[in-house]
């Protein structure tokens, strides 16, 4: 959640925040009002409680003509504060229901509009000409098919549309993207953690995920538990309610985890293949940071981003996602979308987002420097989602005969194979 102070401070900020995201700016004046009636109604309880205690001090000491008086005022007066705590709690409930429903503030250099006015900011790599090379490239599921890698018929016929099993070279190769993740990581100084797949409500809330988001989660009714779409739920949520102080930041994990999603509104997009399924494994970084360092810390996890899809051979763009494409929680966003051979177009491989404060102020998280307490920043960057790499990877690397070319950089955790053959049928 955004602070209250700059709501009142700054509310046309906030507004236009609003505005570019494509969400309600008549939300801003709803919560104005709300925490206008939450302070009102906080002072007036205060001045009757006062009122209450200096009576109750002067009815020991009144006469007896006095003291009936007295005993009316004080039995009015607490009828009164009963009213005016109900109404202090009543408005502070509605602020804090409203201050939930405000998604993060946009970053200024956001660039404002919808899935398709992002900003390319950056190109790598080369684009294979295959029909300078002799032959048409074949799409994942079929390569996948040829290799043994990939079932996604008996993944239906097991659990419905959207699942699949990955097979002999297909589990080497999503064990050797995870442990070659993990290295790139620990060696840039993150903490690795296995994090649990099913989380509280409250972890859920407070990482932004059960708002614009909350179609897409998976509810456990009986347990009133949440499948995580992604480890940052479970990172975010890892120092909740809790008070960090300033000289162990930055702290920094990377988080491997199954992760689970009901593409709600995905009817008919990427039906063919591995590439948005409901279930998929996932190496995340995730940052707890100072406020005033969160945007260096994000051109870092970018930087970490691009070095892992650049050893993977991959090339790729980088884009400034625009406002109205943006999760709830983030500020801003940047993604790293590989070129797809078959689909003839870059689709998106990783993803950065900062927080700023958002998600420690509804988990509670804080920092404290010197004597004061206050909101840090969070950050987080898939650094492998597992299906869609490998769909770049068996498309962006085959041969004509179907066989694939291993990147090196996973070749020592494919016991040295340079190259994924076709099986005998």
């Amino acid at each position: 959640m955004i602070d209250l102070r700059l709501l009142r401070e700054d509310p046309d900020r906030v507004r236009a925040s609003q505005r570019a995201r494509g969400e309600d700016v008549a939300l801003v004046d709803s919560l104005l009002s709300a925490d206008e009636r939450r302070r009102s109604s906080g002072v007036r309880f205060d001045e009757l409680r006062a009122e209450q205690k200096s009576l109750g001090k002067l009815i020991p000491k009144a006469s007896a003509d006095e003291k009936a008086e007295l005993l009316k005022r004080a039995s009015q007066l607490s009828a009164d504060v009963k009213v005016a705590d109900a109404e202090r709690d009543a408005a502070d409930t509605e602020t804090q229901e409203l201050l939930l429903q405000l998604g993060n503030l946009v970053h200024p250099d956001v660039p404002v509009g919808g899935e398709e006015d992002f900003v390319t900011l950056e190109t790598h790599g080369e684009i294979r000409d295959f029909t300078a090379e002799g032959f048409e490239p074949k799409d994942h599921l079929e390569l996948g098919t040829i290799l043994g890698a990939i079932d996604t018929e008996r993944g239906a016929k097991v659990s419905g549309s959207r699942f699949y099993f990955l097979t002999g070279i297909g589990a080497l190769l999503e064990l050797a993207l995870v442990n070659a993740a993990i290295a790139q990581a620990t060696a840039a100084g993150f903490t690795p953690m296995l994090t649990p797949a099913l989380v509280r409500p409250q972890s859920m809330a407070g990482t932004g995920f059960l708002g614009q988001a909350a179609q897409d989660v998976y509810h456990l009714d009986k347990d009133d538990l949440y499948l995580v779409g992604t480890s940052e739920v479970a990172l975010a949520a890892y120092h909740m309610d809790e008070i960090i102080d300033a000289d162990r930041l930055p702290l920094r994990y990377a988080g491997f985890s199954p992760c689970f999603r009901r593409e709600a509104g995905s009817h008919g997009k990427d039906t063919r293949g591995i590439f948005r399924v409901h279930q998929f494994d996932k190496v995340e970084m995730f940052s707890y940071v100072a406020p005033e360092d969160s945007q260096a810390e994000h051109q870092r996890l970018l930087d970490w981003e691009k070095q892992w899809l650049t050893s993977l051979e991959l090339p790729f763009r980088v884009i400034d996602v625009a406002s109205a494409d943006l999760g709830s929680s983030a500020s801003r966003k940047f993604d790293c979308e590989a070129w797809i051979p078959t689909q003839g177009k870059y689709r998106e491989l990783t993803s950065t987002s900062d927080c700023t404060e958002y998600q420690s102020r509804r988990l509670q998280i804080r920092v404290r420097d010197g004597k004061q307490v206050k909101p840090l920043a969070t950050l987080n960057g898939t650094l492998c989602a597992v299906p869609r790499t490998i769909v770049a990877i068996l498309e962006n690397h085959q041969q004509a005969d179907g066989s694939v070319r291993v990147p090196e950089v996973l070749r020592p955790y494919l016991g040295g194979r340079e190259v994924l053959e076709p099986v005998a049928k």
